[in-house]
């Protein structure tokens, strides 16, 4: 499954358009995370963990996109993008949302 954030491929004409397709992850940090992130705060530096979390939800929700580009026939996902969001009543849980245009090359 070909997946660009371009609107096409160059050299490769775009046969028929499925429409748009959509996919989301949510997954939740716990409050040790939450502590070890804190302290790289406040010392300075990148928080691993959450990087670690937020790549797992990235990779979910790309995978639920190719699923749903395979349900309606296609073999590629055009204009892709990718939003990050804090979710729940303290923002305790990440979720990546994703959206393309799934097309026949």
């Amino acid at each position: 499954m070909l997946i660009s954030t371009t609107p096409f491929i160059e050299g490769r004409p775009v046969k028929e358009y499925k429409g748009a397709i959509y996919s989301q992850a949510i997954l939740g940090a716990n409050v040790v995370l939450d502590l070890l992130a804190s302290i790289r705060d406040f010392i300075g530096g990148r928080s691993s963990s959450y990087e670690r979390v937020l790549e797992r939800a990235r990779e979910d929700a790309l995978k639920g996109l190719m699923k749903e580009a395979e349900k309606v026939g296609a073999n590629a996902i055009l204009a892709v993008d990718l939003d990050y969001n804090t979710v729940g009543p303290n923002g305790q849980m990440m979720m990546v949302s994703v959206s393309g245009t799934a097309v026949v090359l």
